[in-house]
């Protein structure tokens, strides 16, 4: 098993590094109740029998990889019960798990959670805002994958961030379906040939949610199917130490060139919502999790007052913390204020209002997949 040096791995846990080798096999070498969240996002099983073509006939770029091939049923469910157990045994007695799949496997992972004393608290539906179509026309287009969060045990005290999540969504408490897109665009990695370094990489906004509202700054994230480190680099610059997993060399290193150009957020812009509070409507904490503005970034008014973007949507300037619309109230020394229209970012050099960035998000909201 190949790692790289860490000199801040503590109680024997190597933090913040991508080791190489079979996840059941590291997870079995990891000191027992000590990590804080896992998100795993194991192979689906898909059962592709042959290629996938498009209505003019090109190739779809679809999962057939050599990970993602099981010779039943029966050798998947052996296969999952046997990662489940050695991810239950490193889970801290208050511990938690997230796990996402499809119709292929959700429901055989939800089982195998269930029957190795897993609690499960929620079932989240991410639901695409921008998914691939069904070329075939012979099935619904799948428009959402599912996740299940679960605690390590019924009486288990999880973490979870509910005032930090309402702030997020604009002081509405947040649903178990979550409309976000998939990744595509800049976001999206590539190897040396320009093709997709990974067939189901996933985009920062989901896991930036996930992470936000059920771990804290300082806590330990495991992933046991690291892939290109979309985990490690959400939490990274959320502050949390991570411990990714990946037998595949190529994933390993684009993960590791992702997360080396990040940067952790700095500690005033980490600090997340501990109270309260037609179009598609959009939360401006949608503009954060998509990285459109970032934590840290600092708002302007039209008068030159100032406040920082925080990591769960809200802004802080002074004393003053809360929404958008609250922050500007409060600088207004007016009952109300309009966030969208009050509150300015710079680009290029430019003066640029958050209300274009909400505009662009209804946009793709109401586009239609090609």
């Amino acid at each position: 098993m190949n790692q790289k040096p860490n000199e801040s791995a503590v109680d024997g846990l190597p933090l913040n590094t991508i080791i190489d080798g079979d996840c059941i096999d590291v997870m079995n070498t990891l000191p027992e109740n000590s990590v804080d969240l896992i998100f795993a996002d194991p192979p689906y099983n898909l059962q592709l029998k042959s290629d996938l073509h498009r209505p003019d006939n090109s190739k779809v770029d679809a999962v057939d990889d050599h990970w993602d091939q099981f010779d039943s049923f029966a050798a998947y469910d052996s296969f999952t019960r046997n990662w489940l157990k050695a991810a239950r045994r490193i889970l801290k007695p208050n511990g938690a798990i997230w796990v996402i799949g499809s119709y292929h496997n959700i429901f055989r992972v939800g089982t195998a959670l269930q029957d190795a004393g897993y609690w499960i608290l929620n079932d989240v539906v991410w639901r695409k805002s921008n998914p691939m179509p069904n070329f075939r026309g012979k099935r619904f287009t799948n428009a959402h994958e599912t996740m299940i969060w679960a605690s390590k045990a019924e009486g288990s005290k999880y973490t979870f961030n509910y005032e930090a999540l309402k702030a997020m969504n604009e002081g509405i408490q947040m649903r178990s379906d979550w409309v976000l897109p998939i990744c595509n665009g800049h976001e999206r990695l590539k190897d040396e040939n320009g093709d997709k370094a990974h067939p189901t990489q996933k985009p920062e906004s989901l896991l930036h949610r996930v992470l936000l509202g059920t771990t804290n700054p300082g806590d330990v994230v495991l992933d046991p199917f690291f892939g290109t480190g979309t985990t490690g680099a959400v939490a990274k610059m959320l502050g949390r130490d991570f411990i990714g997993i990946e037998r595949e060399e190529a994933y390993r290193k684009v993960a590791q060139k992702r997360i080396d150009n990040l940067r952790k957020y700095d500690s005033d812009a980490l600090a997340v919502s501990l109270s309260k509070r037609a179009e598609p409507r959009v939360a401006f904490g949608q503009l954060v999790e998509r990285g459109m503005l970032r934590p840290g970034e600092v708002l302007t008014s039209p008068r030159g007052k100032e406040a920082k973007v925080r990591a769960d949507g809200t802004l802080v300037s002074g004393e003053a913390a809360g929404s958008i619309h609250q922050v500007g109230a409060v600088l207004e020394n007016a009952p109300s204020c309009n966030g969208w229209s009050y509150w300015n970012f710079r680009r290029d050099g430019k003066t640029v209002s958050i209300d274009l960035l909400r505009q662009q998000i209804r946009s793709e909201m109401r586009q239609r997949p090609n």
